[in-house]
Order: C-alpha cells, then sequence, then structure tokens
C-alpha cells in the first residue's frame, strides 16, 4: 500500500470515528471540528485554515446581534488605542494636502515640538523616503510616523521662506490621545465641557478641567455628548459620580448568564449642586447614554437635543491566542428606572446588520430628527424619574427632555461638496501658511481674535475659485444660504490652528442649536420648570 493511500485511509477512518462520535453525542463543537477537519484534510486545493476558522466565527457572531464581532489583531490594536489615552509616535496634528503632509500644529511638550518641528512644515522625507507626491496613502504615511519609545526617526521638512530642505531626528515618545475637546466658560458661571470618548483618561481630564472652571466662578455646566460614540464603562460611571449623590445607582446590567450588577455612585463628585445640561444627539451611544440617562432619571439635571443612538449591549472582550479577539454580547444596560438602553434589532447576518445600519436613516425620512411629534411611545414604554416622578421613555436610547431639531436649512449640496473635496480644509490651511506671522502680531490671544477677526470677501473669493478648480458647480442662491455657516467653519479652523480644539468649540458652538438652546433653557427659567429644586 503506498504512503498516500495509508494517509487517505487513516484520514477517513479518523472522520468516521469523528463522525460517529458527534452523532453519539450530538455535539454542535464536534460536529464543527468535524467539518474544518475534512475540509483541511480533503478539500480538493490547498486552504487558509486561519481565514476558515476567522469566517466560521464571524459568521457565527452575525446571528446574533449587531455588536458581537470578531477583530483581528491588527484591528485590535488599533481599536484599543484611544481609548487607552495614548500611542508611540512624533507627535504632530497634521493634514494631507494635495500628496503633501502638512503639520497642522505639534502636540505642545511633544517630540516633535521639541525637536523644532513648526505649525506649517510640510514632511516630505521619512528616513530618506519620499512621501509626498507619490500617492503614499494616509495609513502607509503614519506607520512609518509611529513607531516605539526612544527610537528614532529622521524628517525631511520644507518650510516656506527656507529655501534648502531641513533635516530633523525626532526621538519618538508617547503621546496622549485626550478625550475632552473643550472646557471654557460659555457664559456668565456656567461652563462647557465636551467629552469625545470614554477613555482610560477621562476621568483625570474631566477632574482637571472641572477644578479650573470652579475657580473662575463656574457654577453650572453645560455637558456636550454630542457624537460621543461610548468607550469604557469604568470612565461612564466615573463622570456620572461627579454629578450624582452616595448609594446613588448609575446603571445596571443583565443578561441570560450574567446576573444583575449594579454601579452606584461614591457621593464624592465634585459637582453634586448647580444646574447641570447634557447635549446628545442621534450619534450619542453606549458610555455617553448610560451617563445621561442616569441624570436625566435621577432628576439631577436636564438633556438637551435629539434621541440617543440606543446602544445598551454590554460586550466582554475574550482574547484569543494570535492577539484578536471576540467581543461577545453577554448582558444589556439598564437605567435607574429600569428602561433598556439598546434599541430593537431583529432578524439574522446581513439582514439584520442591513436594517440596524438603517435606523438612522430611517429616523431622517419618518420625520424624528426634524420634529419630536413624530417620535410616538407606548405607555408600556413609561417609566418615572426616581426624585420627581417625571415621565421618561424607553423603548432604546434616552429621550431628551429639551427637543433640538436637526438644522437643514444651512447644509446644501453646495456646502457639502466644498467640504468632502477638501476646499475648506486647504483654504484655511493655504491662508494660514500665507498669514501666519501677521494673524500672530495682530491676535495676541485668543479672545481679541474671536472678537475682532473676519472673513473677508477675498478669503471667500479663494474658496470660490479653488470650490470652482475642483469641480464644484457654484449655485448662488445655496452660496447665500450655506454662507454664515461655511465663514464659521472658516474660522474655527484657523482658531484650532493658532490655539487649540477648545477655541475651535467655542467658534462653533456660536452656531450650534444646541449649545444655544441649552443656553436658554438655563437663562430663560425652562430648567427650574422641569427640575423643580
Amino acid at each position: 500500500m503506498t504512503t498516500m493511500k495509508r494517509i487517505l485511509l487513516l484520514t477517513a477512518c479518523l472522520l468516521m470515528a469523528l463522525a460517529i462520535q458527534a452523532q453519539r453525542t450530538n455535539n454542535p463543537m464536534r460536529k464543527l471540528q468535524l467539518a474544518e477537519f475534512a475540509i483541511s484534510r480533503l478539500y480538493v486545493d490547498t486552504v487558509n485554515e486561519d481565514r476558515l476558522v476567522e469566517n466560521a466565527i464571524i459568521g457565527m457572531l452575525e446571528q446574533l446581534d449587531p455588536h458581537s464581532t470578531y477583530s483581528n489583531p491588527e484591528e485590535v490594536k488599533a481599536m484599543n488605542e484611544p481609548l487607552q489615552g495614548g500611542f508611540e509616535g512624533i507627535g504632530i496634528q497634521f493634514q494631507m494636502i494635495e500628496d503633501t503632509l502638512l503639520v497642522i500644529q505639534p502636540v505642545s511638550g511633544g517630540p516633535s515640538e521639541k525637536a523644532g518641528i513648526l505649525a506649517g512644515d510640510r514632511i516630505t522625507q521619512v528616513n530618506d523616503t519620499a512621501i509626498a507626491g507619490v500617492k503614499m496613502s494616509t495609513e502607509d504615511i503614519m506607520k512609518r510616523l509611529r513607531g516605539p519609545k526612544d527610537s528614532k526617526v529622521r524628517l525631511g521638512v520644507v518650510r516656506r521662506g527656507v529655501d534648502q530642505l531641513l533635516n530633523f531626528t525626532v526621538k519618538r515618545d508617547q503621546i496622549p490621545i485626550h478625550s475632552l475637546d473643550a472646557a471654557y466658560i460659555i457664559a456668565p458661571h456656567t461652563g462647557y465641557i465636551r467629552i469625545n470618548r470614554f477613555g482610560a483618561t477621562t476621568q483625570e481630564e474631566f477632574a482637571e478641567a472641572l477644578a479650573r472652571l470652579q475657580t473662575t466662578g463656574m457654577q453650572d455646566l453645560i455637558l456636550d455628548l454630542q457624537g460621543n460614540g461610548g468607550g469604557y464603562l469604568n470612565a461612564a460611571i466615573d463622570i456620572a459620580n461627579e454629578f450624582l449623590g452616595q448609594k446613588e445607582l448609575i446603571v445596571y446590567t443583565e443578561g441570560r448568564s450574567a446576573k444583575r450588577s449594579d454601579f452606584s455612585a461614591k457621593g464624592n463628585g465634585s459637582l453634586r449642586q448647580g444646574r447641570l445640561v447634557v447635549l446628545v444627539d442621534e450619534y450619542s451611544a453606549s458610555a455617553s447614554e448610560i451617563v445621561t440617562g442616569a441624570v436625566q432619571d435621577w432628576d439631577r439635571g436636564v438633556v438637551v437635543g435629539r434621541r440617543t443612538f440606543g446602544k445598551g449591549l454590554v460586550q466582554r472582550p475574550i482574547d484569543l491566542p494570535d492577539g484578536s479577539m471576540i467581543r461577545l454580547t453577554i448582558a444589556r444596560y439598564y437605567t435607574p428606572a429600569g428602561r433598556c438602553i439598546q434599541k430593537p434589532y431583529s432578524g439574522e447576518g446581513e439582514d439584520m446588520q442591513e436594517q440596524y445600519a438603517r435606523d438612522l436613516l430611517d429616523r431622517f425620512n419618518h420625520g424624528e430628527l426634524m420634529h419630536a411629534d413624530s417620535i410616538h411611545f407606548p405607555d408600556s414604554l413609561k417609566y418615572r424619574t426616581k426624585r420627581l416622578g417625571r415621565t421618561v421613555y424607553g423603548g432604546g436610547g434616552i429621550m431628551p427632555d429639551f427637543f433640538v431639531p436637526i438644522d437643514t436649512t444651512r447644509y446644501t449640496d453646495y456646502h457639502r461638496n466644498i467640504v468632502a473635496k477638501g476646499v475648506v480644509i486647504r483654504s484655511t490651511t493655504g491662508y494660514i501658511e500665507r498669514h501666519r506671522e501677521e494673524l500672530k502680531r495682530t491676535y495676541k490671544d485668543f479672545e481679541r481674535f474671536n472678537k475682532k477677526f473676519e472673513i473677508d470677501e477675498a478669503f471667500m473669493a479663494d474658496v470660490r475659485a479653488l470650490a470652482d478648480k475642483e469641480g464644484v458647480k457654484f449655485d448662488e442662491a445655496q452660496y447665500n444660504r450655506s454662507l454664515p455657516l461655511i465663514k464659521t467653519q472658516l474660522k474655527a479652523l484657523i482658531a484650532r490652528d493658532l490655539w487649540d480644539m477648545s477655541e475651535y468649540y467655542q467658534v462653533m458652538n456660536t452656531t450650534n442649536e444646541s449649545v444655544l438652546q441649552a443656553l436658554r433653557v438655563l437663562e430663560e427659567g425652562a430648567y427650574e420648570q422641569v427640575i423643580n429644586r
């Protein structure tokens, strides 16, 4: 008997034994093992077993719910970096402009700033390899710039006003990723803090910002969670603890195998007094909804904006031997009043995923994002708040106390196209590159800039010219409708370049309807009508 025949005979015998055992035990796992074994040993062509197993795992998870997922090792690393609060690299904010990396701003105190890299510099070489004008992807450029702490990278830099290429050696370091976009006094005795994600450093950043604002006389707070997609549960609990009293329930989780777990406030928060307004929208999810639901259910503050996304499924990360990960849903989040945060989902596989992904579009088409009376809740979804007994609603997401419709009047096709084509950002970077020194001389601080600087007609002529060059057809009516918004965006981007993100939001918030509504709620007595203290 030849060697090949022996192998085939042994394989057939083993498969038969496994099949008999699987029939006897009726074990789904043995059935899966048998199928994988048969394919890997007998299939006509060579198969990639790793990919085969990955696809099987993905297929199983797709039958469960929209948030049980599989991530390969590279995806796990990329997913964890923003939440862990940092990565290792050279420390710059940058923008790709016509295949060239333009430094928007070096991170304060970071490696690039220490090496002498300036805002407006163009990095054209990394370790003697050209990255400008070679159609290199942003991801590939990022890989070349990032690296282990204390490793060195050589950069070739083109600087405005300097004829020759400048060479810098930058020693990589840990670069912080901040959770807070902005923290400032927005009105007398009223602070504004915007959190973009709930990560490992969120509570520390928040406490520092809160203390700083309180030293300037802040009594009330507008907490902006618009667009915040969530993050770590512990970070959400820490933030909610800043507002709630001792032993007040923040959130609880419960599932088929996971017994109920309660998470309560310690009562040592720094803002247990004073008025509180939480801003949310249809992209506020998960950890954002936990904080918002706790504030609303305890009548600690009011919620302004639009119904939140409705992600209330608890995922447990299960690490696999090769560095990949399964995030498996094991429970649901419930607010203190008993509301399930998770919105409904149905179906299986691609149908479920497609329906789930279409939810926000369906909300828009049904008019929910424009009209509060388009949202209907059955009596079975009514709940009572813990202190005042106010009516709040379940059924997925958190419904605000004060509804703010999405603003469709200023957003036109012309505006969307010039943003999509990069016209707005490129016009700004070009303007700053030409006028940086003049701007710094004229506006010594942001307060003066915010009061005095205006986008003039010459600037807008450059915007229109670049839009024409990019093939965006000019529409005068749409241009005039969007003009105030375009000017605000341009001014905000200049402020971000000259100062930081906090100044960017100080400009943008002058046109943010939810922010303006929050100020009206505090100033015109509407807050007290809801929260009877």
